[in-house]
């Protein structure tokens, strides 16, 4: 089953299905749940839509796994039919933990990356940076406060060469070029970010733009940061923009997705220094008769609880 190729005609079916899977699931909505996400990086991880009675995206995660996204719960089809749909597939992935629970333990082998979780935050993190452990990110934020006079602007797509301003000075300052970071899809977002109700703020300092953040709410007060950029030239900017996206958006915000590190060094440090309330484990399910994997041990390391 090779699938079709995502395009934007299958937005709405997908992003249907995607719902129905991930109602009532409050903070715990993965992010990989939503059409917006697979569409971004279709040609990083080679997805595919696969259509039926049990719809599937297939694809190949970042290290190299050959997986299938079940667009539904796995716990409602037959064993016979998840074997048909797994040929030429490792596992399903990711599923999240409230689906797996529900999981006969003598059928099923869960596991897990921590390279995959994504990492969740009470938006007073960044309302506040409250204690000690985040005085860091509070003066970071006094000091981008007293070095510049900055004004926020709604994003609309009267910014969006603003945006790629940001976007180009950020692959420069990272030394990146063209390809080596997400800035396909960060542009494809710019452009498209009123189709897939990306919502969020462009930021200027002196009056030239200096960062942006592009968001998506997955759940009632639930926002998961899709592309999130800012200059290094002026420290301080990603705890102002956060602050000012809690506190100043004008829906409730309750709680913020980061997505993944992707077992990035990097990413993982700056991560993990905004002190995420939790992990949410992106299972790995594969049909395995010698019975349970227990979930990657590594979760407990960074001393952030895993979220179920």
């Amino acid at each position: 089953m090779t699938g079709l190729p995502l395009d934007l005609r299958m937005r709405r079916p997908i992003d249907a299905a995607l719902a129905s899977l991930s109602q009532g699931s409050a903070e715990h909505c993965l992010s990989d749940h939503a059409f917006s996400n697979l569409y971004f990086f279709r040609a990083v991880h080679d997805y595919h839509f696969l259509p039926g009675e049990w719809p599937c995206i297939s694809g190949c995660a970042y290290d190299g796994t050959r997986h299938l996204m079940p667009l539904f719960d796995p716990g409602a089809a037959p064993i016979d039919a998840l074997r048909v749909l797994l040929e030429g597939h490792d596992c399903f992935y990711p599923v999240a933990s409230r689906h797996a629970a529900r999981l006969a333990p003598d059928r099923f082998s869960v596991c897990a990356s921590r390279d995959d979780a994504d990492y969740l935050y009470a938006a007073t993190t960044f309302a506040e940076y409250p204690g000690r452990a985040l005085a860091r990110k509070r003066n970071q934020m006094r000091q981008f406060l007293a070095a510049h006079v900055p004004s926020s602007h709604p994003f609309d797509q009267s910014l969006a060469a603003a945006a790629r301003q940001v976007l180009k000075g950020w692959m420069a300052q990272k030394g990146k070029g063209e390809g080596e970071a997400d800035d396909a899809a960060c542009l494809e977002a710019i452009d498209l970010a009123a189709v897939f109700g990306l919502e969020g703020y462009l930021y200027f300092a002196e009056g030239q733009p200096v960062g942006f953040v592009l968001a998506q709410e997955l759940q009632p007060g639930v926002f998961v940061m899709r592309f999130a950029k800012g200059l290094d030239s002026h420290n301080g900017i990603y705890p102002y923009m956060f602050h000012h996206f809690c506190t100043q958006f004008p829906r409730r915000v309750a709680w913020l997705n980061f997505e993944q590190d992707m077992g990035l060094p990097g990413f993982r440090r700056s991560k993990m220094s905004f002190q995420p309330s939790a992990m949410l484990p992106k299972l790995r399910v594969r049909l395995n008769p010698e019975g349970p994997l227990p979930i990657d041990s590594e979760y407990a390391q960074d001393g952030v609880r895993i979220s179920t």
